[in-house]
């Protein structure tokens, strides 16, 4: 990039950011949702009749489906569901149906935590949306298979099944993820759909010893928590696709922070109204998040006083990679957030500067030159070697939610 290239764009940035409340969001709304319409109806047309779900875009620029097993399988089907929800087309609420309804079997799987993601996004979105009451028994199905994986002796429901850590050597018995945050809401949608006070009862006991054990003076969180399943202590904290046990993952940041904005939600409970608030002002004000809100995929990568567990070599990377995937979860909790705080605006402020930003050439895709999906340069995880600076289908998720949000918000 050349030199004056570059100031004019860092102008034209900065000019963004402080005309925000000149910005037309209904216009910005439709001018994504068309681009979306381009996109998924190529994504559509190259996964339908394989009964598989887009997961993310390759480097190379192939779409890369996944079996209805895979964590994000859900996110496609809630996709299609905001386009319905955000166009009024019936054509997005017939592809929806589709893409949720072959998740069916889910319901009953109890192979990890993920269920949430994999069924609310899709069926929970359905329900909202259809009104389509079978849906209601499928989300209780969900909460009770998904409750064969909590313990009273750990007060959590654990994430994944057995695993070791990166030194090969510290055995994970029960690792709890601060992912499994999001998994919640589908416990508490059970409850109210059955009446069955079970579910709500877990996902409480999980948020509370999820704040007591994962969360560091500074709100900021680790990403794994092993427990023993006897006494309930905790035996590691570590990270799997963050940069260093103690570093900030930054994508774990913001699942933390909508998994707190949506436990008030359902309990109208100060204690999690203040946590998410605390946890927002860590994301918001850290000084290594750069100025257009996309962070880096972890806070402290490269960061002195910070070594990597696992083999990392900085040389292998031209820059540090963005996670746009992290900056469209956190905007879609800060508009949710807004709602209930008394310093409301300045979430709705942050969350659409990040909105401008993200729908700039850099971050989003172009019908001419990208297939697929809407958004570019999110992160799977590094430490994996897995989806570096590629379209996910859950970034497109959580920014057409926020986009969603905000237009409520307005009207």
């Amino acid at each position: 990039m050349g030199r004056i290239t570059f100031i004019l764009l860092s102008a034209i940035f900065l000019f963004s950011c402080s005309q925000e409340q000149s910005i037309d969001f209904e216009k910005l709304t439709k001018e994504n949702t068309n681009l979306a319409e381009i996109q998924y109806e190529k994504t559509i047309t190259k996964s339908k009749s394989t009964n598989k779900v887009p997961i993310f875009k390759t480097n190379e620029g192939e779409l890369r489906l996944g079996n209805i097993y895979n964590w994000t399988s859900g996110f496609f089907a809630g996709n299609l569901w905001y386009m319905y929800e955000l166009t009024g087309d019936e054509k997005w609420k017939n592809e929806a149906i589709h893409y949720t309804e072959i998740l069916d079997t889910i319901q009953f799987w109890t192979g990890n935590h993920d269920v949430g993601f994999m069924i609310f996004c899709s069926y929970g979105n359905g329900l909202r949306l259809s009104g389509n009451k079978d849906y209601e028994q499928v989300i209780v199905n969900t909460a009770e298979s998904l409750s064969q994986r909590f313990n009273k002796n750990t007060g959590c429901i654990k994430s994944w099944n057995y695993r070791k850590n990166w030194d090969g050597v510290t055995e994970w018995f029960y690792p709890v993820i601060i992912d499994n945050m999001m998994n919640l809401e589908v416990m508490f949608e059970a409850s109210m759909i059955s009446g069955n006070p079970k579910y709500k009862e877990i996902a409480i006991t999980h948020a509370n010893t999820t704040m007591k054990n994962h969360y560091r003076d500074d709100y900021s969180c680790y990403h794994v928590v092993d427990y023993d399943t006897i006494t309930g202590a905790v035996k590691d904290r570590a990270t799997c696709q963050g940069f260093t046990d103690e570093s900030s993952w930054s994508r774990g940041q913001a699942w933390g922070l909508y998994g707190y904005v949506l436990m008030y939600r359902y309990t109208k409970d100060d204690v999690y109204l203040d946590f998410a608030e605390n946890i927002a002002a860590y994301i918001m004000n850290h000084p290594n998040m750069p100025e257009d809100h996309i962070p880096y995929w972890d806070y402290h990568v490269n960061q002195p006083g910070y070594q990597p567990v696992w083999d990392y070599n900085p040389d292998d990377f031209d820059e540090i990679l963005r996670d746009v995937s992290a900056s469209v979860i956190a905007a879609s909790a800060l508009m949710e957030l807004a709602q209930y705080s008394t310093d409301g605006q300045k979430y709705v402020d942050y969350a659409k500067e990040t909105v401008v930003n993200v729908s700039t050439p850099n971050y989003r895709a172009t019908a001419d030159e990208d297939n697929y999906f809407l958004l570019k340069k999110s992160v799977g995880s590094i430490p994996h070697g897995g989806q570096l600076s590629v379209p996910l289908n859950y970034a497109d998720y959580y920014f057409l939610e926020t986009l969603q949000r905000i237009r409520k918000y307005q009207k």
